[in-house]
Parts: C-alpha cells; structure tokens; sequence
C-alpha cells in the first residue's frame, strides 16, 4: 500500500518534528500499511469483529501519517485533511448494510470528494497533455456503473437514486481535477478510487461481483494513500 519516499521534482524531506537524526519518510507509512492489510485479511476471512476496527483505524492512521509529514501547513494540505475525515465518517457508515447507512456513507463521501475537488484547485489544474487521457478512465468508469442509477431508482427511487446521482457527479470532477493537476501520483490515486466505488457501486446494485468487499477494501485504501503521498509531494 506504502507510497512512501516517492519525490516528485522535490527534495526528500522527513516528517515535521522528528529529530534531525530523522525518521526517513517510509517509516510513518508503516502503521496505516499495517491497519490496511489487517483489514484486508479480515475482509478475506469474513471476520467482521476485526474489520470494524481496523478499517476506521486504518484512515485515523492515513491522517496521522498526512499530519506528520505536514499536511497541516498548507492550504491543499488541509483540504486534504478535511476530505480524509470525511471518508473515516463514510466509512463507519459502510460499515452497516442498511439504505440509510449507505446513503449517510454517501453523503460523507461526497463532501470529502468536494474537499479534494478544494485540495486539487489549490495546487493548481496546469492540464499537462497526458492528463486528458483522464477521458479515457472516465469513460471506462461510466460505461461500467451505467447501470447503476436505474437500479437505485428501482429499489427506492429519487430518495436513493437523486443522491447517487450526484455522489456520481462529484466522483467523476474529482477524477478529472486529479488528473488537471498534473501529478501522477494523485492522478493513480483517483482513478483506483474512482475503481472502488465503481466496484461497489455494481456488487450491490446491478449484480455480484467476485471478492468485491476485498477487491473495494484493497483498492480504496491504496486510492486514498496515493492521494495523500501525490498532494504531499505536490506541496512539499
């Protein structure tokens, strides 16, 4: 999962408030590497009393890692901070099944999108030319979940399919703001979320897909942490 040490154009630097003998960067990445995967074997063995801590823990430990390394001393930064309490709020939610857990994940997942939409604006859209291949991975991502919007309508109507909708709006600007940036890294990290969902989206909608709790788990928290490392390499 650890996207540490990546340096992009920038100096290798170690997290704010260590010694100068220092913590290298990979070492703070360790933790929330960890919680992940324990999540991820908990996911794969159907051990719900294990997933529902370590999955919260493993974004309370995604936003230490991004404080230390300095997240709070920028404004891209900050937002960023916003979007991943707002995704540790989307998560406990998910972790009930019912309609209204979902639809509460879904509202918390959607102001953190817009506090990314933020942290992206902030660090600048310059829209290198390899950055509209963007179209592409939105492309794929519609055709894949087009069938997601009728179902919701079906199984509830506007009251589930409107905010669906627009959680989808949200999504698909993030995406391509994440590629406007011009930062690989936080490019990778969206598109693997934009993945995730998707996953999600179609396993418990339109129809089953295989290992889809741990293909979600896995690709959401690798999304998120290659976000996290692209906007700290960006403002770095």
């Amino acid at each position: 999962m650890s996207p540490a040490g990546h340096v992009s154009g920038r100096s290798r630097r170690t997290a704010p408030g260590c010694h100068a003998a220092g913590v290298r960067i990979e070492l703070v990445w360790v933790l929330p590497a960890v919680l992940a995967a324990t999540d991820w074997w908990a996911v794969a063995r159907g051990d719900r009393r294990t997933e529902t801590w370590a999955k919260p823990a493993t974004l309370v430990a995604l936003l230490a890692t991004a404080i230390t390394l300095g997240a709070a001393d920028s404004t891209a930064g900050r937002w960023l901070l916003v979007a991943l309490v707002f995704g540790l709020l989307g998560d406990v939610a998910l972790l009930g099944d019912s309609l209204g857990r979902f639809r509460a994940g879904v509202a918390a997942f959607l102001v953190g999108h817009l506090a990314y939409l933020a942290c992206f604006a902030t660090l600048g859209l310059p829209r290198p030319g390899w950055s509209w291949a963007v179209l592409v991975a939105l492309l794929a991502s519609l055709v894949a979940t087009k069938d997601v919007l009728p179902a919701t309508h079906r199984l509830d109507g506007p009251a589930l399919s409107v905010p669906v909708a627009v959680y989808t709006a949200a999504i698909a600007a993030m995406l391509v703001c994440a590629w406007f940036t011009g930062e690989w890294l936080v490019a990778l990290g969206a598109t693997i979320f934009v993945a995730s969902d998707a996953t999600l989206s179609i396993n418990r909608f339109v129809k089953p897909v295989p290992r889809a709790h741990l293909i979600v788990m896995v690709t959401y928290h690798v999304g998120q942490a290659l976000i996290v490392a692209g906007v700290l390499a960006a403002t770095g």
